[in-house]
């Protein structure tokens, strides 16, 4: 079976528990994400999400476990992984446009400083910034401002994975609808792999192609993966009209609200996620006597 664009194999991580023994938080995780995929992951916190994307961006190493990109294994920060975080991570004493400059001289030293600036103008434009407000400091940009900079510093430097922490955990909700609409647009011209934490189901149904589901720790583990079977163009006003809406969203809570609880503790040897596909746009007229199942649940 050939390899996925990014292959999280065998991941494992202790930290010790301050009375000579180790606290695990996950173990042998191990799932993949392919080339051009949006993937969200949820799950209640303490089970390791933020653990999980520190060690893909390389920030952390794991206890054991190897992630490879493809092809090759992650070791340490890499221009080739790009990170969005809640909290901007802006260099306050830059514009906006000189804070995705600065990434992209960093990522293409090969450009001239025309080019830069058009590059990153032309990013900053595809979040809805452009004009004086691109000149700009954070300290004098509202709070979904300050994110569109982050995002489109991260695209702008084209990244082969880009890794998103709750990157719309502090903004109101329709500042939130928003950007996650920009968000879309621009990954859907760049193409970009994205592997995304959030706390909210619908956004990840909103934006994923598929939803990464993780036990409860210590001890979690990826459980299941779930296929957002509702086709693109998405916007949030329509989506929950198509038939297959609020069944994953409902297969989402049960599994968020009960049965990551229940599985909590359970440890293996190659624990792969079960993929689940929920599907009810089937046509009830077929003629197959033996139809498939428009619910169903197979190991990866």
């Amino acid at each position: 079976m050939s390899k996925s664009f990014l292959s999280i194999e065998q991941l494992t991580q202790r930290y010790p528990d301050g009375q000579g023994g180790e606290f695990t938080v996950f173990e042998n995780a191990s799932f993949g994400i392919e080339k051009g995929e949006f993937v969200c992951i949820l799950g209640h916190s303490g089970c390791g999400k933020s653990t999980i994307m520190n060690i893909l961006a390389g920030l952390s190493d794991p206890t054991s476990g190897v992630v490879k990109m493809d092809g090759f294994e992650v070791s340490g920060p890499s221009l080739d992984r790009g990170v969005v975080f809640q909290n901007y991570s802006l260099l306050p004493w830059l514009s906006a446009l000189k804070n995705v400059t600065f990434g992209v001289a960093a990522r293409f030293p090969q450009w001239d400083k025309a080019k830069v600036i058009a590059h990153s103008t032309a990013f900053l434009a595809k979040v809805g910034l452009s004009g004086d407000t691109i000149h700009r400091k954070p300290s004098q940009l509202s709070g979904g401002m300050r994110q569109r900079v982050s995002i489109a510093r991260a695209f702008a430097n084209e990244p082969k994975l880009l890794l998103l922490d709750e990157p719309f955990g502090a903004l109101d909700a329709l500042t939130r609808g928003t950007i996650q609409d920009e968000l879309i647009k621009v990954w859907s011209d760049t193409d970009q792999t994205v592997f995304m934490i959030t706390h909210d189901i619908d956004e990840a149904i909103l934006l994923a192609d598929r939803i990464l589901l993780m036990t409860n720790g210590p001890m979690a583990q990826v459980a299941e993966s779930v296929e957002i079977t509702i086709p693109r163009p998405r916007n949030r006003t329509s989506i929950v009209e198509h038939p297959n809406y609020y069944a994953i969203r409902n297969h989402l809570v049960q599994f968020l609200g009960k049965r990551s609880s229940e599985l909590s503790g359970q440890s293996g040897d190659n624990n792969r996620p079960i993929n689940v596909r929920i599907d009810l746009t089937g046509d009830a007229d077929t003629d197959d006597p033996d139809p498939a199942p428009l619910l169903r649940a197979v190991e990866g």
